[in-house]
């Protein structure tokens, strides 16, 4: 039996521009992902794979063939076939991945509702990349795409900075623990945004990218060394308004929150999941404005991000 572990993910700035090198803060959540693999003697060379949700409900099933990793069921789903590439490109990198194997059951957990948008599909890349010993970039990459920064912080202990260039993806852990993390919450909006979608728009957009990255760096860097609240409030509408402008799209903030006395940062694909907000008042005050605009869902900063030990 073998078991394997990845961390959910949030990007809290360098969104879309994280994809021309703009350098991106990432923050591995407390939730994630399971993965076990257990190993029958069998004479059916067969891999069941089974994936539950957070209340331990199988929500997915399917069963290939361990040489050629054809599906053995007579109904092929979308997210069969999705699970068939990447099994097929790890055999690519790993050439043994398998071979040989006869009836091999694999377990995935997750921790979060699925419909979350923390990284259902990065964290089994991660699993399975460590599974095959692969690198999980090039399994990224060659399957489902990206910038590669969800897959970082599927292996990350705490936030990160990360970074896609030329020679490859750059990741190293930092200290986010500003003063005022206690004002911070996460919102989720229960609008699920299709990553594909989002990146296939900003790869139409025509203009300077790389002057934005730039920009967009300036800010993760300023992120990191804001000492009040309202020095990072003040960063956030900087960022969201530069992307909504360069991008044409309209901030979180103006679509649902327009009296809200914080500020709202979009976390990754505009309007879909959850948002950061940043609140001077109480928890629960904070909390009952969402409440009454439909959105009851709200985790504290200490609840959602894993906290670097460093």
């Amino acid at each position: 039996m073998q078991n394997f572990y990845g961390s959910g993910k949030l990007l809290l700035s360098g969104e879309y521009y994280v994809l021309d090198g703009a350098l991106a803060l990432a923050m591995p959540t407390r939730f994630g992902q399971k993965l076990k693999v257990t190993y029958y003697a069998s004479e059916h060379k067969v891999l069941h794979w089974k994936s539950y949700d957070n209340e331990g409900k199988l929500w997915f099933e399917a069963k290939f063939d361990t040489e050629s990793f054809d599906c053995l069921d007579r109904f092929i789903s979308q997210k069969s076939l999705t699970l068939q590439k990447i099994l097929r490109m790890t055999r690519r990198l790993a050439a043994n991945f398998l071979k040989g194997r006869e009836y091999v059951l694999v377990e995935t957990y997750l921790e979060f509702p699925r419909w979350w948008g923390l990284g259902s599909s990065s964290t089994l890349i991660h699993n399975v990349a460590q599974w095959a010993e692969v690198d999980p970039y090039d399994l990224l990459f060659g399957t489902l795409g990206g910038s590669g920064y969800d897959v970082a912080c599927a292996q990350a202990e705490g936030p990160i900075l990360y970074k896609k260039s030329a020679d490859g993806p750059h990741r190293h852990i930092v200290t986010f623990d500003p003063p005022f993390k206690q004002n911070l919450y996460f919102v989720y909006l229960g609008k699920k945004q299709s990553s594909a979608a989002a990146i296939k728009h900003y790869r139409s957009m025509r203009h300077n990218k790389a002057e934005l990255a730039e920009q967009l760096t300036q800010i993760t860097q300023e992120f990191l060394c804001a000492e009040t609240l309202e020095q990072f409030d003040k960063l956030i509408e900087k960022h969201e308004s530069l992307i909504a402008h360069s991008l044409h799209l309209t901030r979180t903030k103006d679509l649902f929150f327009k009296d809200f006395w914080g500020e709202i940062k979009s976390l990754g694909a505009w309007g879909g999941d959850f948002v950061l907000a940043t609140s001077s008042r109480t928890e629960a005050e904070t909390r009952q404005y969402f409440a009454q605009k439909g959105f009851d869902v709200m985790l504290t900063y200490a609840e959602m991000i894993k906290a670097s030990e460093q």
